[in-house]
């Protein structure tokens, strides 16, 4: 099997890839495009900030816009590529780096704005993550990751698994947060005293004794979910120990 040329990948670019790279693609025929990808982009985002993901689908976006349904196929060739451009969009480029600040900072810093961002736009934890990133703006946010690195003896593939690292705590503790914050303490407190009497039930002392000694604990009135401040600066400082650790390593 050949080397693919980039004439080729570029070819086999997908069209809103091509569209949100300025790539020039071959003129479909009908009308002059009304608008551009960025008003649908827009649209799109406006429907999941507030009904979620599920609100968002070609005929309403198009509604949003004016438009036919139709009239988006001229622009994307499918949901899956709506949800491309409003994960570029809703991001935006990602910060820059503080200057003089050592790699540890440097992730925090990222991986602050990157909850920040998803804090922003919860919906963007319900879009299927089917391929790694390639639009313009979610590079940005990769490459700047990657620049946190900047100065250890980590590789390239060590900067990119810890950047990965990075990312999964970040998204599981938003996603975390976000389900904990839309109940009432009153229903947080009956869920967790539910939760803690059918665990003692089922995870006995002889089949499960770690477990068994969480079931003894008293329950907290209210959980206390921070994921703003201490509450997520301590998961993720558990999280850069160990990228310190292997940075030692690698040095």
């Amino acid at each position: 099997m050949g080397v693919i040329t980039v004439d080729e990948a570029m070819a086999d670019l997908p069209q809103v890839l091509q569209r949100l790279w300025g790539i020039e693609a071959p003129a479909r025929p009908g009308p002059k495009p009304a608008f551009q990808l960025s008003d649908i982009g827009r649209a799109a985002i406006k429907l999941a900030d507030a009904g979620g993901l599920a609100a968002v689908s070609m005929s309403k976006v198009a509604a949003e816009l004016g438009f036919t349904t139709m009239s988006l196929y001229r622009y994307i060739d499918a949901k899956d590529d709506l949800y491309v451009v409003m994960l570029d969009q809703a991001f935006g480029e990602a910060p820059g780096s503080p200057p003089g600040e050592d790699w540890r900072s440097r992730i925090t810093a990222w991986a602050e704005a990157f909850r920040d961002g998803l804090r922003r736009h919860p919906w963007i934890l319900q879009v299927p993550v089917t391929e790694p990133p390639l639009s313009p703006n979610q590079l940005t946010w990769m490459e700047s990751a990657m620049d946190a690195f900047d100065g250890t003896p980590l590789a390239p593939n060590e900067r990119l698994s810890s950047m990965l690292l990075v990312n999964i705590y970040v998204r599981g503790t938003v996603q975390l947060a976000m389900g904990l914050l839309t109940r009432t303490p009153e229903e947080a407190a009956a869920a967790d005293r539910l939760y803690n009497d059918r665990l003692r039930m089922l995870a006995t002392e002889d089949r499960f004794p770690a477990i068994a000694t969480i079931t003894q604990q008293p329950i907290p009135e209210q959980l206390d979910v921070d994921f703003e401040t201490e509450g997520f600066r301590d998961g993720l400082n558990t999280v850069l120990d160990g990228i310190q650790a292997r940075i030692e390593r690698a040095g």
